[in-house]
């Protein structure tokens, strides 16, 4: 049975979080379809509380109401039988993507987002992110790709949650910057499990010019926040809110068969490089 009482408590803390961010912290209330100015563009955040057995943490919490929302998430289990943790198979020290124009980077980008959804699953491959990875908003200050991983991984119920994604492409609006756009849903590990209404993000992805790996990452949604919190809150308990005074779910995302690029030909000594080598075994297909 669903406890209302928790659903309440989340509604008045998550308010006083200024803005919603705390609720879903990966996601900014930027609207889509324009650059977002400077004061839009501080990089994302994870409102990820330290986790002392895998060693992911939170350098800093700037509001008390964030770090009192962190302490619904599920805990880790101290079951020695329980599941594994997935992200601990990553290879976190693998050696990196070599430096590829932007269309080439989204193109394989969104084939491995498309069969990984690591937004949600944290299944990241740390091959296209910079040691110097890092994303912040107005709550919470986060940095690394491993500690990113593990926070989604946190975040989303791992039954349910999905990041099906649209497109991946290069910004032409914003300098150094790809784009890319997927429907949110599933539920977030928080309290008694909150149902997401389905939604659009707009991830960009911010290129180091000189290596050409991800600097740093800014999500944005087409619904404001307080709509995907009372969407997930009061949503829950009274269904014909949603579509009526909140907005309607996004529609289903048609299937597609994104395809990995073939960088060969710009890399003629593919049979000498590791990564090459395994980006080879995509095109081969």
């Amino acid at each position: 049975m669903i406890n209302h009482s928790m659903y309440l408590c989340l509604i008045g803390v998550v308010l006083l979080s200024h803005g919603c961010e705390a609720f879903h912290p990966m996601l900014k209330n930027v609207l889509p379809g324009r650059a977002p100015s400077n004061q839009q563009r501080s990089t994302t955040s994870l409102n990820n509380n330290k986790m002392e057995d895998s060693g992911s943490a939170v350098e800093e919490y700037k509001n008390a109401a964030t770090q009192i929302l962190s302490n619904f998430m599920e805990k880790p289990s101290d079951d020695s039988e329980a599941a594994p943790n997935p992200i601990d198979s990553i290879d976190f020290d693998a050696p990196k993507f070599p430096k590829v124009d932007l269309d080439t980077l989204a193109q394989a980008l969104d084939y491995e987002l498309y069969n990984k959804e690591w937004f949600v699953t944290g299944n990241v491959n740390p091959i296209y992110f910079s040691e110097d990875f890092e994303f912040q908003d107005p709550d919470v200050k986060l940095s690394g790709i491993e500690d990113y991983a593990r926070g989604v991984y946190k975040l989303f119920d791992q039954e349910t949650a999905r990041a099906e994604i649209i497109s991946t492409v290069r910004n032409d609006a914003v300098p150094n910057t790809i784009t890319c756009t997927w429907r949110l849903s599933g539920k977030v590990s928080i309290g008694p499990g909150l149902t997401i209404k389905p939604y659009i993000c707009y991830t960009d992805f911010t290129v180091d010019e000189e290596t050409g790996l991800i600097l740093e990452q800014e999500d944005r949604f087409d619904i404001p926040g307080y709509d995907i919190l009372l969407s997930a809150t009061l949503g829950q308990l009274f269904p014909p809110l949603i579509g009526t005074l909140l907005a309607a779910p996004a529609p289903p995302v048609e299937p597609r068969q994104p395809t990995m690029p073939d960088i060969k030909p710009a890399f003629p000594s593919i049979d000498e490089n590791p990564i090459a080598k395994w980006i080879g075994s995509f095109t081969k297909q």
